[in-house]
């Protein structure tokens, strides 16, 4: 009998960097690792959405396998023998890291971040080399992203410099949330960029704003109009918002809403990805109808008594 998440009522004993775990039978390496208390990096892994194996940072060291395998997607085997610290293992994630670091601006990235200095991920190393003498560089600069950021609407904005290509947006417009399919990969290598079809603009395009696609940007390259306008004044303050979860108030589904405020005013709305009506997800209602809750207040015409 399935558990509704993939699993069964069936466990599977494995063992994770020599300790044996005990999982339900379906679950993933990723939720092996996570009941046996080992924290793994991911980018394109989401509790809410469908794993798509593109980044390659939960990778681990599966005994007898060729490869190393994706932790997010590989199902559990009993039997398996999982090293998640080898240094096959740490060699191929520091790589990702310094990859994806050389390539995009990942300052609002924090995760990536914490993950980079845990596995010493040095992206500068790419940079170009000296000349040699005679006017020659060694090493070329390695290619960055550079685009102007998009912004076409007052709800969000598009900075794809920041764009890692983890895919999570895609998987929320479409099947696993939205399905309104309004984005998707364009373009090839280095050139693959995340674009609405025939890359209209936002307001032309079959965006319904429901702002799922900026919930699960891990980068920033996917972000509420009002953080980046803050951010651009130098008064974005995470750490001085408070988090009061309530429920929406346009309809009777019971979605969750998360208000973030600071200076006691809304400045974003999310969703928990645990919650059993939303997983995250919400419609343009819930996560951009609260500018309401700011309105000034109604003061009633006043009379004089001339005009009696």
């Amino acid at each position: 009998m399935s558990s509704g998440n993939g699993s069964s009522d069936r466990q599977v004993t494995l063992s994770i960097d020599g300790r044996e775990v005990t999982v339900p039978e379906g679950e993933t390496i990723l939720a092996a690792c996570t009941a046996a208390d080992v924290d793994t990096p991911t980018i394109c892994w989401a509790p809410n959405l469908t794993p798509v194996n593109v980044c390659r940072v939960c990778v681990v060291e599966l005994e007898g396998s060729r490869t190393l395998v994706p932790a997010c997607s590989r199902p559990v085997e009993a039997g398996m023998q999982i090293s998640t610290d080898s240094e096959r293992v740490r060699h191929s994630r520091r790589m990702v890291l310094e990859f994806l670091g050389s390539a995009n601006d990942l300052s609002q990235a924090s995760e990536i971040a914490d993950w980079s200095r845990i596995y010493g991920a040095d992206p500068a190393r790419y940079e170009g080399s000296a000349d040699d003498g005679g006017g020659l560089s060694l090493r070329p600069e390695p290619e960055r992203v550079d685009e102007p950021v998009r912004i076409q609407d007052d709800l969000y904005i598009r900075a794809y410099d920041r764009c890692v290509l983890c895919y999570k947006c895609v998987e929320a417009c479409g099947d696993d949330a939205q399905h309104t399919f309004a984005i998707a990969v364009a373009g090839r290598g280095f050139d693959a960029r995340i674009r609405t079809e025939y890359d209209a603009e936002l307001p032309d395009s079959a965006c319904v704003y429901c702002g799922n696609c900026v919930a699960v940007c891990p980068t920033g390259a996917l972000q509420f109009r009002t953080e980046f306008d803050l951010r651009a004044v130098g008064e974005w303050r995470p750490d001085d918002q408070a988090v009061t979860r309530t429920v929406c108030s346009y309809c009777g589904v019971g979605c969750n809403l998360e208000l973030h405020v600071q200076d006691e005013r809304i400045v974003k709305v999310t969703s928990p990805a645990d919650h059993s009506v939303t997983s995250g997800h919400l419609c343009i209602k819930g996560r951009f109808g609260w500018q309401y809750v700011h309105a000034p207040a109604f003061e009633p015409p006043t009379t004089s008594a001339a005009e009696h």
